[in-house]
């Protein structure tokens, strides 16, 4: 077992290298009026479950020490040096107010140089063997193929969980169909509230268990957990838990669409009966045991199998009054999150994964902000793995938010003259970054957002300089960089591609009315590959006015054109969304002229975008050269062809 050690030093800024003593706190006062607290509580593979999972607090609480008793004001950094491995947590980590730094002496959080160093919510399993038989309901080729494990425990409890990283790639689970060969929905009854599907997958399946049907819904999906199944000659009917039940067949926007055109496409996951190819996974809660089904080459006594038990894996917790500042991450990678609340309460959004509470349709329509709106919507955020509140002066830089289940970075509301440059955004199953409120929660999230206190917004962020690739790979509705109502947002040189719907969202409300919303810049970023699964889809997308706000020098290419949407022709290089008002589009270069500006409002103006652009806009779009080594991570190459 290897011993954890913390290593916390006064001492000249400049690291020699991790020491070791274990649990050693050595304090030696030099010149230089620099802290550095080394932390070489990182764990390899085969030491994973052998980790102190709290020495990460445990270092921040000994900055913490250090800043209260100080006599006299710090003028050097305080560094918590992380070594490189694993840090696995049981909760998540806190910054807290009293963690903030000053102008002169920022706290930093930050990787060792030529480190790595990976915060993790996820749970290493092992004792992986070939399944000698295997419990009914499992198809009969999957015999010889499977093997299983039990799964991890958690508080005397087996952990649940959404998601699975084998080798370090995401596996798949189980589902009765993948890609593009997606069945089509027969029938869609909403009074009744029943869904009427080809009989074909499910004619022989006795037992329902925990079974899920995933829904193409236009922009969004949804997750729903089915109730009752009833095999009726060629066709099924499948009635819904609640309550996604009832807000699914009551909520009008995104519909399920039955039309001559084609009716929704959709899937059926988490049963038994479908593990019946290699690459896909399946966990038995009532048995506690975990069934995969190798690929080619994969060995699984040798295999690195991680599930997630956490949703979240830092809060940053400050208030207006009291924010959290001067805090810098440096180098740091954020990885294997949790999404439970599709297992525990379905999943129907309204957009960008914004998850519907309640939903209705007027009758008859109009409300004292809109004439002719129809839907009533109320909606919950989905977490991410690093989330911010009530904070200044805040840097994320050189980090890497991947294999997540959710969202990546939310900045979700009192976070101001903040920093996001040079990070990597893999491997997400949501948002790639999130940014501003959505008016969660208790208030209608049609209503243009004006606070009495502006210091509850999202404003004065930069976005610079990241790579955002294979985004919304669970939750197909979510965006690469989605922001709510947000003020003097920088969006720049950042490069956005192989993600399931729009590139950048920008905005919220669907209305004309005044907001907070002035003085965002989405500008000279490149994106491509985008619009993977879904449609009514924009490189780049905006709602509501955002006077003074400019999209410029983007460079926009290589839309998808999954075969099973209805309607394939409905998307935008860039789109305008309902009462989008006082943008400045100038200098885009788009490969075509598929521009969309619908139930826009005044002041918009468009100069100069489209193929014809000069050719430098193309080169100086996307990352900047101090940023170039992230286009190794890219999952899609600019000119690789659009195949789903």
């Amino acid at each position: 077992m290897r011993t954890q050690e913390f290593i916390f030093s006064y001492r000249s800024r400049t690291i020699l290298g991790l020491l070791s003593a274990a649990l050693a706190w050595q304090q030696t006062a030099l010149a230089d009026p620099s802290h550095i607290i080394e932390v070489d509580g990182g764990v390899h593979w085969e030491q994973w479950t052998e980790a102190n999972p709290y020495v990460l607090r445990e270092a921040l609480r000994k900055a913490r020490e250090i800043r209260r008793t100080s006599e006299e004001n710090l003028s050097g950094e305080i560094q918590i040096v992380l070594g490189d491995g694993f840090y696995p947590l049981v909760d998540s980590v806190l910054i807290r107010p009293e963690d903030s730094g000053t102008l002169d002496s920022p706290t930093v959080i930050m990787a060792a140089p030529g480190t790595r160093p990976v915060i993790s919510g996820g749970i290493a399993l092992a004792g992986w063997r070939l399944a000698e038989n295997l419990p009914a309901g499992f198809p009969a080729t999957a015999l010889g193929k499977v093997w299983v494990v039990e799964a991890p425990m958690s508080a005397g409890r087996p952990v649940e969980y959404r998601h699975m990283w084998l080798n370090g790639n995401r596996v798949a689970k189980a589902r009765d169909n993948f890609g593009e060969e997606m069945q089509r929905i027969l029938e869609w009854d909403k009074p009744g509230q029943v869904c009427w599907i080809p009989a074909e997958a499910v004619v022989d399946i006795k037992e329902i268990g925990r079974m899920e049907m995933v829904i193409h819904q236009m922009w969004a999906i949804a997750i729903l957990r089915v109730k009752s199944l009833e095999v009726v000659e060629d066709r099924a009917r499948l009635t819904f838990h609640e309550p996604e039940g009832r807000i699914q067949f009551e909520h009008p926007w995104p519909p399920v669409v039955i039309s001559e055109e084609g009716n929704s496409a959709y899937y059926l996951t988490n049963h038994p009966a479908f593990l019946n190819q290699p690459g896909e996974w399946y966990q038995d809660l009532t048995s506690g045991k975990i069934y995969y089904w190798p690929q080619e080459g994969e060995s699984m006594p040798e295999a690195q199998a991680i599930v997630p038990s956490m949703e979240t894996l830092l809060n940053v917790a400050g208030t207006v009054d009291r924010p959290v500042e001067h805090v810098r991450f440096e180098g740091v990678t954020f990885s294997h999150t949790n999404w439970l609340r599709p297992s525990r309460a379905g999943h129907v959004p309204l957009q960008a994964g914004m998850y519907l509470l309640d939903a209705y349709k007027l009758r008859p329509a109009g409300t004292p902000d809109k004439a002719g709106l129809e839907n009533q919507a109320w909606i919950g955020r989905q977490p991410a793995a690093v989330q911010v509140e009530g904070a200044r002066d805040l840097l994320f830089e050189d980090c890497r938010f991947t294999q997540l289940g959710a969202s990546g970075l939310d900045l979700i509301e009192g976070v101001r003259d903040s920093t996001i440059r040079g990070s990597l955004f893999r491997d997400i199953g949501s948002n790639g970054l999130v940014m501003g409120t959505f008016q969660e929660g208790g208030i209608e999230t049609h209503l243009p957002f004006d606070p009495a206190d502006a210091r509850i917004l999202c404003q004065a962020i930069n976005v610079s300089d990241n790579l955002f690739t294979d985004i919304a790979n669970e939750d197909w509705g979510c965006v690469g960089i989605v922001t709510g109502f947000v003020r003097d947002v920088t969006i720049a040189h950042n490069e956005i591609c192989d993600v399931s719907y729009t590139g950048i969202s920008l905005g919220w409300g669907w209305t004309k009315s005044v907001n907070v919303m002035q003085d965002n810049r989405i500008h000279a970023n490149h994106i491509h590959h985008f619009g993977k699964r879904m449609y009514d889809t924009g490189g780049i997308y905006t709602l509501s006015p955002q006077p003074s706000s400019v999209i410029s020098e983007n460079f926009i290419h290589s839309i998808y054109r999954p075969s099973y949407v209805h309607d394939p022709n409905h998307w935008s290089y860039i789109y305008l969304d309902e009462g989008s008002s006082y943008f400045t589009v100038r200098d885009n270069w788009t490969e075509g002229l598929k521009y969309s500006t619908n139930a826009n409002g005044p002041g918009n103006t468009w100069t100069n975008n489209g193929p014809s652009v000069s050719a430098r806009i193309l080169q100086r779009a996307g990352i900047r050269e101090e940023f170039a080594g992230l286009i190794n991570f890219r999952t899609v190459q600019p000119d690789d062809p659009v195949v789903p």
